[in-house]
């Protein structure tokens, strides 16, 4: 004779509790991981923007230093006040031509993933818990 054993309404209610806080704690633990990644993430991209920006400036100033003993050059240095600050030799003529091609800024929005993991995480804790409901009925 087989006693099938069934659980009291108390216990069942122990055990759902126990369950939606295992898993609140474990998208929680999930959303924690994630949000962690982004950031190593967003670092390793900031250090890779600012290895370039430094080799730029590493090479600005190489050119710099060549500008600078360029300018120790009097026919150099002449020709340099001419063509930036408009003087001229006796009988020159200065004709000054509008330049066209400027630097194009370019505008980024970053999304905040933050909010984006948040989103995701509550999206499929309330479809999570919606199935437990529906299977209660």
């Amino acid at each position: 004779m087989a006693k099938s054993k069934r659980l009291s309404k108390r216990t069942k209610m122990r055990i759902r509790f126990s369950v939606l806080v295992s898993l609140v704690c474990i998208f929680y633990f999930i959303f924690c991981v994630g949000y962690e990644l982004y950031k190593v993430h967003n670092l390793k991209m900031e250090e890779q923007n600012l290895r370039e920006e430094y080799k730029k400036i590493k090479k600005e100033q190489e050119q710099l230093q060549v500008e600078i003993e360029q300018l120790n050059d009097p026919e150099y240095l002449a020709k340099y006040a001419r063509e930036n600050y408009s003087y001229s030799k006796d009988g020159e003529y200065i004709i000054k031509l509008k330049d066209k091609d400027k630097e194009i800024t370019k505008v980024k929005e970053e999304l905040n993933i933050n909010y984006i993991i948040t989103g995701i995480s509550v999206f499929i804790f309330i479809i999570f818990i919606y199935a437990i409901t529906k299977r209660k009925k």
